[in-house]
């Protein structure tokens, strides 16, 4: 049996390496997982509660439309029932939207270090990938609206950027989407937008009125830590919401998903909480490269993307026997690990475990 030939040469996703594993594989009791960009604080005790009042109702289908969650999201931005469609994680709905609108040979434009489910789901629908190097780890929107054809059908701009945390401004971004042709789909990937607090950062609720050519992808497993629920979701018009909506496959999120969601939604104290406690961890974080003398992309999510200035996979191998995992192997920047925030002190261990093995690995050179 020959699967669809365009795909054959597609990588599989690799995921944060599994505490579990790392302990057996290492003989470790202890192991610190800071690569998945998941919440250090866990989810809002009411999401518990929630989840808690779901138990009874394992063996029924959720509600297909998730019409509760609808509404409530609906309320919370200031849109439309019509308007939001929800997935397993932002990942499916970027799936759905690669399948309801691209098909072989139309052109997708991303950044060349982002997100790679982007690139991943579009090479799935046989389109011509058309990457734009990153300036300066952020999404470089000229020169992406320069490769602009006619055969574009999608733009991906991630905001704030996965791996590299940075972000582009509302005026930069408004710039970018003013001369975009109407009958190109930008989607704006939001998955990070809550941690962020700088008033430059664009509201992409409010760029849904002005251009209609625009979806939004976020999700609630970061800073509302439900990333066992999968739960995303995308906001855009109607009529494009709709399209997507046509490839959805029928309970796609679950009753648990559903209901924690909701119940996260109403919790904004402890929103708020994991955004300071984010924004003292990124300080802590940058206080400390400073000290060890290295670089950090300016960063705007619940991680950090900083210059070991020696091979990132070498540091992160040298880390994991210590017993804690972060992210390396960033083909565009290879002297670059990424780091999770945790809380504080998780931030410190690391900081302490980096800092040993970048002594160890000096007096090997």
């Amino acid at each position: 049996m020959q699967p669809k030939p365009n795909i054959v040469h597609l990588p599989v996703y690799q995921p944060g390496k599994p505490v579990d594993d790392v302990k057996r594989e290492l003989g470790l009791t202890e192991v610190l997982k800071l690569a998945s960009n998941e919440n250090p604080f866990g989810s809002s005790p009411k999401v518990k509660e929630a989840i808690a009042r779901e138990l009874e109702n394992i063996s029924i289908y959720p509600d297909g439309a998730a019409i509760e969650l609808t509404n409530a999201l609906a309320k919370y931005h200031g849109v439309n029932a019509d308007q939001i469609i929800f997935g397993a994680g932002s990942d499916e709905v970027i799936l759905m939207t690669a399948r309801a609108f691209l098909v072989p040979g139309d052109e997708t434009i991303m950044a060349d270090q982002t997100f790679p489910i982007y690139k991943h789901n579009a090479q799935v629908e046989n389109a011509v990938i058309v990457e734009v190097p990153l300036k300066e780890g952020t999404h470089d929107l000229p020169a992406m609206l320069e490769r602009v054809t006619d055969k574009t059908k999608i733009i991906w701009v991630c905001n704030p950027n996965n791996p590299t945390g940075t972000i582009n401004t509302a005026v930069e971004v408004e710039a970018f989407l003013f001369k975009v042709p109407s009958n190109v789909l930008v989607v704006l990937d939001e998955a990070y937008c809550e941690y962020v607090d700088d008033p430059s950062f664009p509201d992409g609720i409010q760029l849904l009125n002005k251009y209609p050519n625009v979806i939004l992808l976020r999700t609630f497993s970061k800073i509302y830590g439900l990333a066992s629920m999968r739960i995303g979701y995308g906001i855009g018009r109607a009529d494009v919401i709709r399209s997507i909506n046509q490839v959805r496959e029928p309970f796609n999120t679950s009753r648990f998903g559903q209901a924690a969601a909701v119940a996260a939604l109403q919790d904004e104290e402890f929103v708020a909480f994991c955004r300071e406690e984010n924004k003292k961890g990124l300080a802590y974080f940058n206080r400390s490269f400073v000290e060890l003398g290295l670089q950090a992309f300016p960063a705007y999510g619940n991680f950090i993307m900083v210059d070991v200035q020696r091979p990132g996979q070498e540091v992160f191998e040298a880390l994991l026997r210590k017993g804690i995992i972060i992210r390396a192997g960033h083909k565009l920047y290879p002297n670059y690990i990424r780091i999770t925030v945790g809380n504080q002190e998780q931030n410190e261990k690391v900081i302490a475990a980096l800092t040993t093995v970048l002594q160890e690995i000096a007096v090997k050179v």
